[in-house]
């Protein structure tokens, strides 16, 4: 494979840099910030600089990092997952076909002030000549960009020169009259006068000494324009009546005509033209490309990545760009275009800042010349301002991003989901720290051995069954020298009063505590036997746990069902308010089981639930096997990653462990004889985190694990945990 010359040095960087950023923002924003901010738009301008420093260096990296990639959507997507790799793509989209139309709708005004002509047909016209061209595969050569970037300079440093001994101070009067809501709304809305800050890393590839060049390229230019823009725009306030340039359509020629006379507005119109034409042209090619890039990604139909034979151009891409580009000049106001077009940049500035901890912190392969100093402080800095900017810019705008955000997700979960198979450096990275976690507190957890565990006996049982509860708290206390406590507990009508007829005890009680006192010398644990009647059996479990300070409880439940979970019953309350861990048999029987399965499906295994499965298999010499469903269709990442995790998880415990892979049946190599699994509680949370055994119909006995409140994960880490797991 041919391989492109690095021959673009720091000059050529700057240059591309700068020409990209040159345009709109200058000729056609300052009116519209003005109207929001007044003279505060000086340090908007300064402020939105500032604050796309983060996203900068962030870019810079990845670009040295992976300097073939090229482009904002293919950093996110490889570093967050094709999920928010959607979202960037789409809202980039967007992002750059609002710039595009911004440059039109604002550059034929200038245009209008030599010719007579009316702006939304001109606009729509020189909208559809610039489409065709790029579907002919006609494109600006670099020379003329240059030349582009040179007029422009040319004429912003005669105006700002010229203009400004004529700058007056009471111009600036009432600085700050429209307060921090205007300042950030102003500066939200001037942002996207940056967006072009990092297109030189779409051409990283081609720039020699990568890891010196990119980051002084773009922070370079990033503070050239930044004090070009604030100068320009100082200018402009200070040499016009307060309030004339507030709105107008060509800010920059109004100013000039006050200052230059005739000769100074044809100069800025020429540059206006020239810079927003080019501008537009740019926004056409490049936006055009993200649907092309997505299509071959198959995050976007194949279609889209379909080249014509005949021009040699993503047509269809280019046609699709084109329509929305006519439908927003057609239809949506100037300034509502500005808004939206900084919106979404500002959404794909954050996630460039959360890509660069992404790959930080993931397994992927990420070796950057260039660092971004002040990691992780000024990536997560970037990523707060920018939604925090969000919510400054107004309802249109915001909406905007939520309702591109909202949609990207659903075509996702539509579309590319099923058609997919990788995932990103931030899925990895995630999925590796909650592992992390769950192994501290897994140790914790194996390390604490409960010392008192109360059976719970609710219902009518027959011996075997009892014996069976008794033996697995048994054996749980076992290592430690722990107490059983086993409670039969009667329910009575309200009704009926609690006398001492009620609690005299009956034959059945005193052979019950005969069997288990019987039951104690056989099996050499300490075991308490006592019968307690209440008119509610949840409270009177709840309330004798609390008071006894028992560190489990253990009783004998069957699988919830719908109704159960939507609804609950009273094994669910007691699940709810017991001040300790539950622990709910499916009773069919336990004898010294040598086989013990530890079931984790949705997550990583819980904490008690793998105390619960060593302590078991180690009072009976047997060995604990993982069982593991694999994801939809697994990464190579996520296998490591969960085998990794399991190596870890082995470790601890002071049995032998096995690691069984499933069939494509659902079947196994060995028939478990105890299965432990955990627990999800009644309602939504139930209803989203369901863990049924990842043993289908094991035809065994099943221990469900609900650890105390104190020890549950919250909503948010078991979100991630079943995401990334």
């Amino acid at each position: 494979m041919k391989e492109l010359e690095r021959d673009l040095g720091l000059p050529s960087v700057l240059a591309i840099s700068i020409g990209a950023m040159i345009g709109s923002g200058i000729f056609i924003l300052p009116a519209l910030a003005l109207e929001i901010a007044g003279p505060a738009v000086i340090v908007a301008y300064a402020l939105a600089g500032l604050l796309v420093v983060p996203a900068a260096l962030s870019k810079s990296e990845m670009a040295t990092a992976m300097p073939e990639a090229g482009g904002t959507y293919i950093y996110i997507e490889r570093g967050m997952g094709p999920l928010l790799g959607t979202v960037a793509g789409v809202g980039t989209w967007f992002s750059l076909s609002f710039k595009g139309a911004l440059a039109l709708v604002g550059g034929v005004p200038y245009l209008l002030l030599l010719f007579d002509l009316p702006l939304k047909p001109v606009a729509l016209g020189l909208a559809a000549v610039l489409i065709l061209i790029n579907v002919v595969g006609a494109k600006q050569t670099g020379r003329l960009q240059v030349a582009i970037v040179v007029v422009m300079l040319a004429a912003l440093g005669w105006f700002a020169a010229g203009s400004a001994p004529g700058v007056q101070s009471a111009n600036y009067a009432n600085f700050f009259d429209a307060g921090i809501g205007g300042l950030l709304a102003a500066t939200g809305l001037v942002f996207v006068s940056y967006a072009g800050v990092t297109k030189v890393a779409s051409v990283a590839e081609e720039v020699e000494d990568p890891g010196r060049n990119i980051p002084l390229g773009i922070l370079g230019s990033l503070a050239f324009t930044t004090v070009l823009y604030v100068a320009i725009v100082a200018v402009l306030v200070g040499v016009t009546d307060p309030g004339s340039v507030a709105g107008t359509l060509t800010p920059v020629a109004v100013a000039a005509e006050a200052t230059l006379g005739d000769t100074g507005v044809v100069a800025v119109i020429l540059a206006a033209i020239l810079a927003l034409i080019s501008t537009a042209n740019a926004g056409i090619l490049s936006s055009s490309r993200y649907p092309f890039a997505m299509s071959r990604d198959r995050l976007a139909p194949p279609s889209l990545s379909t080249v014509s034979d005949r021009f040699g151009t993503p047509v269809t891409s280019i046609t699709l760009t084109g329509a929305v580009l006519l439908v927003l000049i057609a239809f949506v106001p100037i300034l509502e275009i500005a808004k939206l077009a900084s919106a979404f940049q500002i959404l794909v500035f954050a996630l460039i800042n959360l890509a660069v901890v992404a790959f930080r912190e993931g397994s992927t392969e990420y070796e950057p010349e260039f660092t971004s100093p002040l990691y992780p402080w000024l990536q997560v800095f970037g990523a707060i301002t920018g939604v925090l900017l969000l919510t400054q810019m107004g309802t249109v705008a915001l909406l905007g991003a939520v309702l591109i955000t909202v949609g990207s997700v659903a075509w996702y979960f539509l579309y590319v989901r099923s058609r997919v198979n990788r995932e990103g450096a931030a899925t990895d990275a995630v999925r590796r720290r909650i592992g992390r976690d769950v192994i501290t507190e897994t140790e914790s957890a194996v390390n604490d051995t409960p010392r008192e565990v109360l059976v719970a006996l609710t219902k009518n049982v027959d011996e075997q069954r009892e014996r069976s509860l008794v033996e697995i708290a048994a054996d749980l206390v076992r290592q430690d020298d722990g107490r059983v406590v086993a409670v039969r507990f009667q329910e009575i009508p309200d009704q009926a009063p609690l006398t001492e007829d009620v609690t005299v005890q009956s034959s059945s009680d005193i052979s019950y505590e005969s069997r288990m006192e019987a039951l104690a010398a056989e099996i050499d644990v300490d075991i308490e036997a006592d019968e307690i009647v209440s008119h509610d059996t949840k409270h009177a479990v709840v309330n004798f746990a609390a008071d006894r300070g028992v560190d489990s409880i253990v009783a004998e439940h069957e699988p919830l069902r719908l109704r159960s979970r939507l609804i609950g019953d009273p094994i669910d309350w007691i699940v709810r308010h017991a001040p300790c861990d539950v622990l709910l048999v499916d009773n069919l029987g336990y004898d010294a089981p040598q086989q013990v399965s530890l079931s984790g499906g949705g997550g990583p295994y819980p904490p008690l639930a793998v105390d619960v499965a060593g302590a078991i298999a180690a009072a009976n010499g047997g060995d604990v096997s993982l069982r593991y469903p694999p994801g939809r269709n697994p990464t190579d990442k996520y296998e490591r990653t969960i085998d990794e995790y399991q190596s870890e998880l082995s470790d601890l415990l002071a049995v032998p462990v096995r690691t069984e892979p499933f069939r494509p049946d659902g079947g196994q190599r060995t028939s478990p004889e105890l299965v432990v699994r955990r627990g999800t509680d009644s309602g939504l949370h139930g209803l989203l985190f369901d863990d049924r055994p990842v043993v289908p119909s094991p035809g065994c006995t099943t221990i469900t694990v609900y650890p105390r409140d104190s020890d549950r994960p919250p909503f948010g880490r078991r979100l991630l945990e079943r995401l990334t797991f």
